[in-house]
Order: structure tokens, then C-alpha cells, then sequence
């Protein structure tokens, strides 16, 4: 099948390397022609295992193209996938210019019926306004041209993404009427092959789902994060208890680690968007409120274990902080913890050395200027000389450090764990004070 994928950021980029897998013909559009040329060589501008050999497959099968011309992925496609991003507004609405500037260069361009998807997380109603912005255009054109809009959203997991695309728990779909749907169900026939994972519903619940989806999640962090506070006074181990909640499967394992808050680029926003969509439709939603509220308090609660541990004052002290990434297997530091710590300590007076092993480049990109910051080639570079090390991402070589050469490289012998990675009587019996999340 022929297919465009307008936007190559994350799930852009995911989802066009994914579906030319699979033999479909599949190109690319993004305004950014220096992204466009370096993937045009195969090079992925993100870190996301298994996505760059993937690409360039692709690429080397004829099978996965990209361009800047959205006109020529119009006329490629009849799959038309928008995928272009909607960033927060400051009221935390999410902004729809983008999707709706494809919109618009979609009816301008488009000369035969074509099913245009939205892959992008976007409001309840947004389908409805893509389908009347490429209807007002199609008719300033006085073009009579058949064309559905489909909802479509993505449940891709960053480090995960296309595992998660190539053998979905389930593929969403919201469309008005059967003959869209079917379109559909034969485009994901390659990842649906085992049982039916096709959920076919309307445009205006497929758009809820995705942002139920995360709000869920994030309600879930939100709260262990609130019972780690409470078993942290009470003289209780959040990871005991978590281990005897998650044995009941109403409840499960998954999303109950607490740590220093979640970030990244769909939990925060998308909390905050469906917090503003409930204002607008004149509904009272305090449990999200109070979701973002924790989490925002969550994030400043290693700056508070520092400062317990160390004084107000930092000036002239060196924090270790290990993981700049909000989650493993990802570069992305959006709306990290690792950005709040690290910012709060600045202010203090304090200098940070900082590792992580794949977000440096981002960091540098970010906080380049920043003289309070160095960036070390390796996570035992960053404790020479530091008064502590925090763990903010919980990477898997984190897990079973060298603590005696720790300890020589500590001025202080103490650790701060923001994601519970150590059992604390190994830690403690190795010589060293350790803070963690809700563990006395």
C-alpha cells in the first residue's frame, strides 16, 4: 500500500519505518530539510532501539522515502497519516496549528479519495475539525472529492516504541463509517495476525482513549508516589508494600514503582490537556488536577533530601547525579526529574557532574551554557570529588555498581535514590548512608 507520514519526529518516524517493515511503500514529509537529509542517509536524529537499522532498511529496500514537498506525499499516499506535533499551550491546551496546517495542505494538494489518519494525541473534536478544514478547502477549490478522517492514536512506549508498534496490545480506531474502518483493518493486517487486536469505535472516544490511557498511568505513579510519602513517615517500606498490592491482579505490577516523579513528552502534557478539556466542556475534574499537583511535588523531593542531608547552603559542594533521561533507553529529557534537581541545586550554589548513557548530546543541547554543569564520559567520573550521588534514571548499569570505588570517589558516602534501585541493607552495610522514595 502506498502511505504518507506527515511529521518525522517520534511517532512519525516510528510509524513510517514500522508500516514500510512490512512491504508497504511509505513516504515521509517533514518541513526540517536538514532532518529530511540526514534521514534520507539513515541516520535517526532519536535514540530509540531497533529504529535506525530498521530505517535504513527501509531505505535500502526502496521501500522508505522522505521528503520536504507535502505535495508530492499527498499525491504518493492514500493513506494519509498526520503525525506532526501538538505542543502545550500555557493554558495547557494542546495546540492543534500544526495538525491543522496539514489539514489544510492536504485539501489544497489531495486530487483522488484518500483516507487521512490522525496519529498525533490530539483533543476530543479534532477529527471533526481536520474533516471541516480539508472540506473548506476542497470546496474553495470547487473540488467534489470523497475523503475520510480517521482517528488513530499511538501507544508507543519510549525505548519500546517499535516493539510496541510491530506487536500491539491493541490498535485504536475511530472512524464514521464501515468502509474506513475495513481500509483500515487491512493496513494493520501485519501486525494483527495472531488474534484481533483491532478496536473499532467513533472518532471522539479513539481521541479520549489515548489521553484515558495516559492519565491512568500517570494517576497510578501519582498515587504510589503519595503512599511512599505517607509509609516514609510511618516507618513502612513502599517496596514492600508495593510488592504485596501488586500481587492482587485487580491492581498489578505495572506503573506502582514509586520515584521522583514521571516526565517525558505524553504524561505531563496529556494530563494537563484533558484537565483543559474538562474546563471546557464545564466539568469538575479535581482528581487531575491533584495527578499533576503530586507529581510537581514529587520532582522537588531530591532537592529536599539533599538539602537534609547536606544544608541549605550548597555553595562549593558537587553533586553526582547519575541519569538525565526521564526514563532508560531514551534521550529524551523532557520534563525530566533530572532537570528540576539539577536546576534547584544551581540555585543553591552548587556544581553538578552529571552521567547518562545515552543523553549527554541532549544535555549539552539544553544546558550548554550552563558553567555549573559537567558532563563526564563515565557514571564514576561524576562522583570524584562529589559530596553525593543521586540516581535519577534507573538504568539497568546502575543496578550492581563498584561501591568500593564509589566510596573512594565520595567525599560523602552518601547516595540518594530516586527510583529505588538498591536493597538498602546492601548499600548500607557497604559503608554508606542511602535516602530512597517511601523506605525508612
Amino acid at each position: 500500500m502506498k502511505v504518507t507520514v506527515v511529521g518525522t519526529g517520534y511517532v512519525g518516524l516510528v510509524t513510517g519505518a514500522c508500516l514500510a517493515q512490512v512491504g508497504n511503500q511509505v513516504l515521509c514529509v517533514d518541513v526540517d530539510a536538514d532532518k529530511v537529509a540526514r534521514l534520507q542517509t539513515g541516520d535517526v536524529p532519536i535514540h530509540e532501539p531497533d529504529l535506525p537499522a530498521m530505517v535504513q532498511e527501509g531505505i535500502a529496500g526502496g521501500r522508505l522515502r522522505f521528503t520536504t514537498e507535502v505535495a508530492e506525499g499527498v499525491a504518493h499516499g492514500d493513506f494519509l497519516f498526520i503525525a506532526v506535533g501538538t505542543p502545550p499551550d500555557e493554558d495547557g491546551s494542546a495546540d492543534l496549528r500544526h495538525v491543522l496546517a496539514v489539514a489544510g495542505d492536504i485539501g489544497r494538494h489531495m486530487q483522488r479519495p484518500v483516507t487521512v489518519i490522525n496519529k498525533s494525541t490530539v483533543p476530543v473534536g479534532t477529527a471533526q475539525k481536520v474533516r471541516a478544514r480539508i472540506a473548506a478547502v476542497l470546496q474553495d477549490r470547487a473540488a467534489d472529492i470523497v475523503f475520510d478522517v480517521v482517528s488513530n492514536p499511538e501507544f508507543l512506549k519510549e525505548g519500546a516504541a517499535v516493539a510496541d508498534f510491530m506487536k500491539p496490545d491493541r490498535i485504536i480506531i475511530g472512524a464514521d463509517n464501515v468502509a474506513a474502518a475495513e481500509r483500515m483493518r487491512v493496513l494493520y493486517a501485519p501486525f494483527n495476525r495472531n488474534h484481533d487486536r483491532l478496536i473499532i469505535m467513533d472518532p471522539p472516544s479513539a481521541e479520549l482513549t489515548k489521553y484515558a490511557a495516559n492519565v491512568m498511568l500517570a494517576t497510578k505513579i501519582s498515587l504510589m508516589n503519595e503512599l511512599a510519602g505517607l509509609a516514609e513517615r510511618m516507618g513502612a517500606d513502599i517496596e514492600q508494600v508495593r510488592r504485596g498490592i501488586g500481587a492482587d491482579p485487580r491492581i498489578g505490577y505495572a506503573f506502582i514503582y514509586p520515584g521522583c516523579g514521571y516526565g517525558g513528552s505524553c504524561f505531563p502534557k496529556d494530563v494537563r490537556a484533558l484537565e483543559h478539556s474538562a474546563r471546557q466542556y464545564d466539568f469538575d475534574a479535581p482528581l487531575l488536577a491533584a495527578v499533576e499537583k503530586v507529581n510537581d511535588r514529587q520532582k522537588g523531593l531530591l532537592e529536599q533530601k539533599v538539602v537534609s542531608a547536606l544544608g541549605e547552603d550548597l555553595t562549593g559542594k558537587t553533586i553526582a547525579v547519575w541519569g538525565l533521561a526521564f526514563k532508560p533507553n531514551t534521550d529524551d529529557m523532557r520534563e525530566a526529574p533530572s532537570r528540576v534537581l539539577m536546576e534547584a541545586l544551581w540555585r543553591r550554589g552548587a556544581q553538578v557532574q552529571a552521567y547518562d548513557p545515552v543523553a549527554m548530546e541532549e544535555a549539552r543541547r539544553i544546558y550548554g551554557g550552563e558553567r555549573a554543569l559537567r558532563l563526564c564520559s563515565d557514571p564514576y567520573m561524576a562522583c570524584e570529588g562529589a559530596e553525593a550521588l543521586v540516581i535519577c534514571t534507573e538504568w539497568q548499569q546502575f543496578r550492581s555498581p563498584d561501591f568500593v570505588r564509589m566510596h573512594s570517589l565520595l567525599r560523602q558516602s552518601l547516595i540518594i535514590d530516586g527510583r529505588n534501585i538498591y536493597d538498602p541493607a546492601v548499600v548500607r552495610a557497604e559503608g554508606f548512608a542511602y535516602h530512597a522514595i517511601g523506605r525508612p
